[in-house]
């Protein structure tokens, strides 16, 4: 591991391979199949193990598996789904691509994620999902509005698109008994290069997300090669993912201990460089159980953007993850006052996490911050 920063590297957040993924996509390009394959159900057992859980069903990216697994919990026209604004765009538009509304709700500004009251107060006769978004790979804990949720008959289906390898307790996030939604996205802990999964919660719903994924088709790929005709018995989408990218996948599964390694290490880093910064505070991670995707932090007193171009300007590839959801136009229709989540997008701001960093990046884009916030005060 380099001890000397590398403002470069810094810059921007990129994919982070392990050597094997090359030679594995061209076995699976030798082996001739690209639509579905053994490859693809390899990748879902293999998920399926390191996640404690029955079965995992792989789709082509993140927001198909919030699609599917809304659909296959019964969402639809007429429903509503409880959910943060503080989240990416790709979790409203998949709520909306059910035919349902979204209901946006507040965060914890200190960890970026929904509170069980939130939730509770939230609720309406025609809530069928709530939407929890693990922010930055942080589990949700909703069990205080369990019951509530169950008597009304509303399903929790977990945007853990950065969540893949923490944990809720002594299970891993997927296997807590809700419908989970991961992304396997260029910079995710886990990267397929472009790639989901959804964790159904019976061998029913299972079922129905093969469906929904493969053009609602009955019929296995391998059965249909040797029959005469198919059954088509509902609505479906051809989101089914590549062996191509699964082949990513199983390469990066094999290498997680090290993922979970450096990302924790990488964050700690963060956490210790930062620590008695005016001006700026850390958003928690609860990295002992969190498997960080990002580095969060508030930029306080106004100056985020002033920090953020200051930033930029000399290299350091920050980003803001996110802007709220319920004041952008193409969500308009569903706006409701969100003061604490509309101060969050004010000052949130994410500082460049992957694994090729290292701790000594870390200090040199903590010097850069430390530099810019003593710029922007003045």
């Amino acid at each position: 591991m380099s001890l000397t920063a590398s403002p470069d590297v810094a810059r921007n957040a990129r994919p982070y391979l392990y050597g094997g993924e090359g030679a594995a996509i061209a076995s699976a390009l030798s082996a001739g199949q690209y639509n579905h394959g053994a490859v693809t159900e390899e990748f879902e057992q293999a998920l399926a193990g390191f996640l404690g859980v029955p079965d995992v069903v792989a789709v082509a990216s993140g927001t198909a598996a919030l699609h599917v697994g809304l659909l296959a919990a019964g969402v639809g026209p007429g429903h509503e789904v409880i959910v943060p604004s503080f989240t990416f765009c790709a979790t409203v538009q998949a709520i909306l691509a059910t035919g349902a509304q979204p209901r946006f709700i507040e965060v914890n500004p200190d960890i970026g994620c929904v509170e069980p009251a939130e939730v509770l107060g939230a609720l309406t006769p025609d809530t069928r999902a709530v939407m929890p978004v693990l922010y930055g790979g942080r589990a949700v804990d909703l069990s205080p509005a369990r019951l509530a949720l169950d008597e009304q008959g509303v399903t929790v289906v977990e945007d853990a698109a950065q969540a893949f390898g923490s944990w809720q307790g002594d299970r891993r996030v997927g296997a807590t008994g809700a419908v989970t939604c991961f992304s396997f996205g260029p910079i995710k802990n886990l990267t397929c290069g472009l790639g989901g999964a959804i964790v159904p919660r019976t061998p029913l719903e299972a079922d129905i997300c093969r469906r929904l994924r493969g053009l609602g088709i009955v019929e296995s790929a391998a059965r249909r090669a040797e029959a005469t005709t198919y059954t088509v018995d509902g609505f479906g989408m051809r989101v089914q993912m590549s062996p191509l990218n699964a082949a990513v996948g199983l390469v990066q599964l094999d290498h997680f201990a090290e993922a979970e390694t450096r990302r924790r290490a990488l964050w700690r880093s963060y956490a210790a460089a930062l620590d008695g910064i005016d001006g700026i505070a850390l958003v928690d991670a609860d990295v002992e159980r969190t498997l960080p995707p990002l580095c969060a932090v508030r930029v306080l007193n106004g100056l985020r953007d002033r920090v953020f171009r200051e930033l930029r300007q000399h290299g350091v590839g920050v980003g803001v993850h996110y802007p709220p959801n319920h004041t952008q136009p193409a969500f308009s229709e569903w706006q409701r006052p969100l003061p604490v989540t509309e101060h969050l997008g004010r000052e949130i701001m994410t500082l460049p996490f992957h694994q090729h960093l290292t701790p000594a990046d870390a200090e040199h884009v903590t010097s850069e911050v430390r530099r810019a916030l003593t710029g922007a005060d003045q």
